[in-house]
């Protein structure tokens, strides 16, 4: 199952780095467009990109990305360890 969980994540990873990489740069880029140089047209392009409004997919990107994170979260759990005795069987001591 790790090793299942390990090539989700590998490919989850690939995928969501590009769209998460434009979120970060966009949100920095409009602080720094609007709040340090009061350039309110650059801030307005910077929100576009941000919410993916530019390429029409503000109502949608939230859920992938959500989703994808979810799907990072769990599988990097399960790589850590975390739910290693959660899904094992206990098992029982004999004399």
């Amino acid at each position: 199952m790790s090793r299942l969980f390990r090539k989700y994540h590998r490919w989850l990873g690939i995928i969501l780095a590009l769209p998460l990489l434009i979120t970060i740069l966009s949100g920095m880029g409009y602080t720094i467009a609007d709040e340090w140089f009061h350039r309110k047209a650059l801030g307005n392009l910077m929100v576009r990109i941000h919410t993916f409004q530019i390429f029409h997919l503000e109502k949608l990107f939230p859920v992938l990305i959500g989703v994808g994170m979810i799907g990072l979260l769990i599988t990097g759990l399960d790589l850590m360890g975390a739910f290693g005795n959660f899904f094992k069987p206990t098992q029982t001591l004999k004399n």
